[in-house]
């Protein structure tokens, strides 16, 4: 019970967080203006009047002031230069005059091998 309060919220969480509570929004207000332009209207006509963008109700018109308030309220984002400071002298790069080669080892044929614990561990309770 527990977990799917969990998942329910996390799912509610998500939608929110990308966006979806305004999709979710604006299909209630098309269904309830297709279901309103059908009772005086056929039913390609009040599909037509309902998706074509020039009759929106106010529904329709809250949702798009409340997103474009949205917007209007997100950081902007301000890009810099990264600029460096000037360097005083040339940086100049030398090869090591000697190399010392280590030889490769083996940690797996040296790891000593244990029995499992005894008795074996328990499970946890779920």
């Amino acid at each position: 019970m527990v977990q799917r309060i969990g998942n329910l919220l996390l799912i509610v969480v998500l939608l929110v967080s990308t966006g979806g509570h305004w999709a979710l929004l604006q299909s209630v207000a098309w269904t309830t203006m297709l279901a309103e332009n059908m009772r005086s209207e056929t039913f390609s006509a009040a599909v037509k009047q309902t998706f074509d963008g020039q009759h929106p109700c106010k529904l329709c018109c809250a949702i798009c002031a409340a997103k474009k308030a949205e917007k209007k309220a997100e950081f902007p984002v301000s890009l810099k230069k990264i600029e460096f400071p000037p360097w005083a002298a040339k940086l100049v790069l030398y090869a090591p005059t000697t190399f010392q080669m280590l030889k490769a080892q083996d940690t797996f044929a040296e790891s000593p091998t244990l029995p499992p614990p005894t008795p074996p561990p328990r499970a946890l309770p779920v």
